[in-house]
């Protein structure tokens, strides 16, 4: 069943005060030890930056999480799950409601430019041939602070009221080829489930904003992402004559024209932006042979349910009918990466008082719709959930001139690492009390 979060009648800005981590001695003791996390957060950090591996290959990673978690006490860790998966559970010495925090692990088939000293020299096979690997998306640091926060939330059990699942995801860059993975396969091998199933999720993701700043976004945060694949088969004939075939070369040049017609010109441009992009065109061998296919290949970006809907059924008819007009057929098939990340406009504003202790008030900040797009939508589908971005980008850079995620020069400010633990934390300490109020 698909989760749909209420619509937002309130101002986040008019959230009430709530009643949090109680005001005693053990206020002190909680900020002591997140100050004291930060240096093994670093650590985990720089660890897992220098040995990346690839979505659903991440096995020592996930063995270093696992044996990490042990150490730590948590009352269970179960390894194995969507193949690489890691889940950690912490149940706190009183009673209350289970949540679930989350990282993604994988890395991708980057070659490192940092100059980091300890930048990546991993290899992997994606495709069928070698590659470089680098964890050039952040998801290093997304581990490293939610193992932090099982270290602090460990220490500090007997003031948690409830249990913390700590989901380890794997393939969140999507898994290879024909295998299932990342947060679709955890969810179908039951992490939401269960007499420990959670009621609400949380996940950070690094991005190049201003170090330690948090952005949030109610509603539709980050795309709905689906792979396109057009297939144009004609026929086969000289160069010289083609009246003698038919040429999906020029057909494929039609329908990429045409499919950028689709959202200006037949969608409702008011229910949400949509993007369409070929990113791939592959056909014929030299320029004399009029081939018999051309093979397509885009992404589709979305943020309405329904928008997308939409979308898919209008460029079937497009590709369908420009191929017709040509003499050629066409064979379309649209594959579901990541729903839209849907954020629980109800929960961010109960949770908004963590989050500006957390970064301070001036530092959580509305952010734009972003055509991104994230498979912790998923989790979001199936309960209430918050995914936000945690800045990580060095305020002295120009905004425009800082890397990107998926850049081989991406990098973090590791000062900003002990923002995302005191969410998590907070989150997790924070959520039973925000719900009594």
């Amino acid at each position: 069943m698909r989760y749909l979060p209420p619509l937002l009648t309130l101002p986040l800005v008019a959230a009430s005060l709530l009643t949090t981590v109680s005001a005693s001695a053990s206020d002190a003791d909680l900020n002591a030890a997140l100050e004291a996390s930060e240096d093994s957060v670093i650590a985990w950090r720089r660890h897992f930056h220098e040995h990346p591996e690839l979505s659903n290959r991440e096995f020592q990673t996930a063995k270093k999480i696992a044996d990490t978690l042990r150490e730590l006490g948590l009352d269970s860790v179960e390894t194995g799950i969507a193949h690489t998966g890691v889940v950690g559970t912490l149940v706190g010495g009183k009673p209350g409601p289970v949540i679930a925090l989350r990282a993604d692990m994988d890395a991708l088939p980057v070659q490192e430019q940092t100059g980091l000293a300890f930048a990546s020299q991993a290899r992997g096979e994606y495709n069928g041939a070698e590659v470089s690997v680098m964890h050039a998306c952040g998801h290093d640091a997304h581990i490293a602070m939610l193992l932090g926060a099982a270290k602090v939330l460990a220490e500090q059990r007997e003031q948690l009221a409830g249990t913390v699942k700590f989901l380890f995801q794997p393939a969140e860059e999507g898994p290879p080829g024909d295998e299932q993975g990342g947060a679709a396969m955890m969810i179908a091998e039951g992490v939401l489930e269960g007499d420990d199933a959670p009621e609400a999720i949380l996940g950070l993701h690094v991005w190049p904003n201003d170090a330690g700043e948090i952005t949030y976004r109610a509603g539709g945060f980050m795309a709905a992402a689906d792979t396109l694949a057009i297939t144009i088969t004609g026929r086969q004939t000289h160069g010289s004559s083609p009246w003698l075939g038919v040429d999906p070369i020029y057909t494929a040049a039609q329908v990429t024209t045409a499919l950028q017609g689709v959202p200006g010109r037949h969608l409702d441009v008011t229910r949400g932006p949509v993007v369409v992009t070929i990113g791939s065109i592959h056909g014929g061998v030299r320029g004399n042979i009029i081939p018999d296919t051309v093979e397509m290949a885009g992404t589709l970006r979305t943020f309405d349910m329904d928008v997308r809907d939409d979308l898919h059924r209008k460029l079937r008819q497009t590709v369908e009918a420009v191929a017709s007009a040509n003499g050629a057929t066409a064979e379309i098939t649209i594959t579901e990466a990541a729903p839209v990340t849907v954020n629980d406009p109800v929960l961010l504003r109960r949770m908004m008082p963590t989050l500006e202790r957390a970064a301070g008030a001036d530092r959580v900040k509305e952010g734009p719709a972003i055509t991104g797009a994230e498979d912790f939508g998923y989790f979001e589908h199936h309960i209430p959930g918050l995914f936000l971005h945690l800045g990580v980008g060095d305020p002295s850079v120009p905004r425009n001139e800082r890397p990107s995620n998926h850049s081989p020069y991406f990098d973090i400010q590791e000062d900003a690492l002990l923002v995302g633990v005191r969410t998590l934390v907070g989150f997790a300490m924070d959520y039973a009390a925000s719900a009594e109020d």
